[in-house]
């Protein structure tokens, strides 16, 4: 696919996208891989396709959680930061502000479930499908910033910009609903830090992009904007698409333009989503105790939008926690980290029961973390004083995953005994991603795209999947 320059008074695809995610025609927009008279058909760029082998995993729901989680205080307990409590540790690692004593967690660790692995009490009602879970204690990525280490996590690249792991999935597998975009990212209030970066398509096809909801809005017509059209029925909408698409087939015959192609995509997906989204983002046909179970706060309403996209053929949905009030506690961490697991614990464990009680657990593959964790050791401020929080920490950190093939009641990896670096099977963002791919039934090897005149994938060169977390 050409690269398309900007010129004056024309959009690069990009800037199309950008500008039009926050409508229904900017829902999913697609590049027209098919010829021109396609257009309006179910085949092309999102068309299910086989994968490379047979995956335990068909769907997946991302639980990020924005800002860096400390690790130390929900699911990798060091005993060792209360014997030292207060003393200098053995060894400090350089991160981006100063640090002093060692910090123990505020918060209690229980052993759970028949696995007997410890969680903190702040992820008390996650911690009962401890034996669904496989936790990751030995994650680590490159640099101690929000920014690069947000791209590296959701996209593999800490850098340059490049397709998001949900892109390279849509890329790789399709989707199973051609009403309805394949990939959906939900981050109340919008995203402070260069949003749309975490769920582009970059360089593949505009198809693939992510689709921005944003779940602070309770009504499908708020959360899905134009989703009904005030004057125009829908019959005289089709006819008007029909025109639409003959004259500009017509019109794109003799172009190779990707940024026309995409655009008249997205017209028809949008008309296709009248119907659809309607329903799939109005929580309000579920059962009363279906919607208690998740809970009224706008994550749990969230999540469970969730689920009706994975049920209905979505094939990954990223939910963002912590956007606007982000796990990034530089201070006062026992306060803000219990409110900031109150709101979203409830929430993840009322999708594994709903998963799993509609037996859908089997089949998606369920991830929660953040970009990086924090310190072991105390944060001060300039007047050398404890500010009772923890700074970034890419050093060693904590994923975990459930469902989709993943073999629950495991830990993978280990930090040193103070939870600074990752010591025991360190595992990098890159075989995270191939271990994510492998449950998909994708070979991160032989998932690649051509651009540029080189063949990239999610992974780059590097990348090993973690088989020992594979049922």
């Amino acid at each position: 696919m050409s690269i398309a320059f900007v010129c004056p008074g024309h959009f690069s695809r990009r800037d199309f996208l950008g500008r039009t995610g926050m409508g229904l025609a900017g829902l999913g927009a697609f590049s027209l891989l098919a010829d021109a008279g396609d257009i309006g058909r179910s085949e092309g760029a999102l068309s299910p396709k086989r994968p490379h082998f047979a995956g335990k995993a068909k769907r997946v729901v991302h639980f990020f959680l924005n800002g860096g989680p400390s690790h130390v205080d929900t699911f990798d307990p060091k005993p060792a930061l209360a014997k030292y409590a207060g003393q200098p540790l053995p060894e400090t690692l350089r991160t981006e502000r100063k640090t002093g004593a060692a910090f123990p967690s505020p918060f209690k660790f229980h052993k759970c479930g028949e696995s007997g692995i410890e969680v903190s009490e702040i992820f008390s009602r996650t911690a009962r499908h401890i034996d669904r879970i496989a936790v990751v204690r030995s994650m680590y990525a490159q640099v101690p910033n929000h920014e690069p280490s947000l791209m590296l996590m959701n996209c593999g690249d800490s850098v340059q910009a490049r397709p998001s792991v949900g892109a390279w999935l849509l890329y790789g597998l399709g989707t199973e609903n051609n009403d309805l975009p394949g990939f959906i990212a939900m981050c109340p209030g919008g995203h402070p830090i260069k949003g749309a970066d975490n769920w582009q398509a970059a360089f593949l096809p505009g198809a693939y992009q992510g689709t921005y909801i944003d779940s602070k809005h309770e009504r499908p017509d708020r959360l899905v904007e134009h989703i009904d059209h005030p004057h125009v029925s829908t019959a005289a909408q089709r006819r008007q698409l029909d025109l639409l698409a003959t004259l500009n087939a017509d019109h794109a015959r003799d172009r190779a333009d990707g940024r026309l192609e995409a655009r008249l995509q997205s017209f028809e997906l949008a008309f296709r989503m009248q119907v659809e989204a309607a329903d799939a983002f109005d929580v309000s046909r579920e059962p009363k105790h279906i919607r208690e179970l998740y809970g009224s706060g706008v994550h749990g309403r969230q999540t469970l939008i969730a689920r009706r996209l994975l049920e209905r053929g979505v094939r990954y949905v990223q939910l963002w926690h912590g956007a606007g009030q982000p796990w990034d506690n530089h201070e006062k961490i026992e306060e803000n980290h219990r409110r900031l697991a109150g709101e979203i614990d409830k929430p993840i464990a009322a999708l594994l029961t709903d998963l799993d009680q509609r037996g859908m657990l089997d089949e998606t593959l369920v991830i929660c973390g953040g970009e990086f964790g924090r310190t072991p050791s105390v944060e001060l401020g300039g007047d050398g004083k404890a500010k009772l929080g923890r700074d970034h920490n890419h050093y060693g950190f904590s994923v975990w995953l459930a469902g989709g093939g993943v073999k629950g009641g495991t830990v993978h990896g280990a930090t040193d005994e103070f939870g600074f670096r990752a010591e025991v099977d360190p595992v990098s963002i890159h075989d995270l991603h191939a271990t994510i791919l492998h449950l998909l039934g994708l070979d991160h090897t032989r998932l690649t795209y051509r651009y540029a005149g080189r063949d990239f994938r999610l992974t780059d060169v590097h990348g090993e999947v973690l088989h020992d977390l594979i049922a």
